[in-house]
């Protein structure tokens, strides 16, 4: 009995040893999990900090200045180079009492109408509110349709030899389906309420009514287009008939078309013609948690490939 005794305690013991043991473990790990997430935290919060504190450099120069902002990249609401962005950041600039004169570095293929039509129209509303602080464009590799539309807004243009500018024109692309559906044997079966509701379906036959409205939608932007040149270059303009043709040009050319003004850079424009060589970027830029929430939509919409889908619509380039 007392070996059987002896047995049962021993068991006991045992067990509540390798529960306390398995306590700890737990308890250890979960110590762990939380000083790591507490580092986390802690890390974002200093990212964050770090990110608003750079992202002006408002009143960093000391004395006068020169604004830069960025246009870089397709021009489109889901982009950087949005209206939202290149409006708060144009707005910021001028509202600095350092600020000498600003310029927007482009190196865009261009992109929406709306979205560069946006900023164009501000740029002239903000031009006409502080005529002391002058705007130009400094273009790099390129300035093409949707980025020439918001350079047409600025007192002058600057380019590199051979940066590439122009193609004033619109598009609207797609694909269509109808012959590889005939050979795979599939049959369309589209229903509307709307004769029109259909416009331009890719898995239908071309539809010569569409295909005539589009060319009229296509010319309407392109008009507004032209107009924005005429009216931003004014008599500089050395017009041809390809000029608003689509094509493009090297910054030598565009020079001497009128549409653009001088060879220069961010620093020589800085330097020479704004007289403010200490250069503070204005560009709004994202932040760790911009970043974050991007991710963890795109990790979404991964997981749901259908959620979000948009179609190309009209672009300038």
């Amino acid at each position: 009995m007392s070996e059987l005794g002896d047995n049962w305690e021993r068991n006991v013991l045992e067990k509540l040893a390798m529960s306390a043991i398995q306590e700890q473990r737990r308890t250890r790990r979960w110590g762990i999990f939380f000083k790591l997430l507490t580092f986390i935290y802690l890390f974002l919060l200093f990212a964050m900090v770090m990110d608003i504190a750079s992202e002006k450099g408002d009143g960093l120069a000391g004395g006068k200045h020169t604004a830069l902002i960025d246009v870089r990249g397709v021009i489109s609401s889901d982009s950087m180079a949005n209206a939202d962005n290149l409006i708060a950041s144009l707005q910021d600039a001028y509202k600095d009492k350092h600020t000498a004169g600003i310029i927007l570095r482009v190196n865009s293929p261009g992109g929406s109408p709306v979205q560069a039509g946006l900023v164009n129209d501000e740029i002239k509303r903000l031009r006409t509110l502080h005529p002391e602080i002058p705007l130009h464009v400094v273009v790099e590799d390129m300035c093409a349709s949707g980025g020439y539309f918001i350079a047409a807004a600025a007192d002058s243009i600057y380019v590199n030899k051979a940066s590439i500018v122009g193609s004033i024109g619109v598009l609207m692309d797609g694909f269509g389906f109808t012959g590889t559906m005939q050979k795979l044997g599939v049959e369309r079966r589209l229903m509307t309420a709307g004769e029109n509701k259909g416009f331009m379906d890719p898995f239908s036959p071309r539809n010569p009514k569409h295909e005539a409205f589009t060319k009229s939608l296509l010319e309407d932007i392109h008009q507004q287009f032209i107009a924005v040149v005429r009216d931003g270059r004014g008599k500089r303009l050395k017009e041809t008939p390809e000029m608003f043709s689509g094509l493009f040009w090297t910054g030598d050319k565009a020079i001497a078309m009128g549409l653009a003004d001088a060879i220069g850079s961010v620093d020589s424009v800085a330097r020479d013609v704004i007289k403010a060589e200490t250069v503070v970027d204005f560009t709004a830029r994202e932040n760790i948690a911009d970043r974050l929430a991007k991710k963890l939509g795109a990790g979404v919409a991964s997981m749901f490939p259908g959620f979000g889908a948009q179609s190309e619509g009209v672009t300038l380039r």
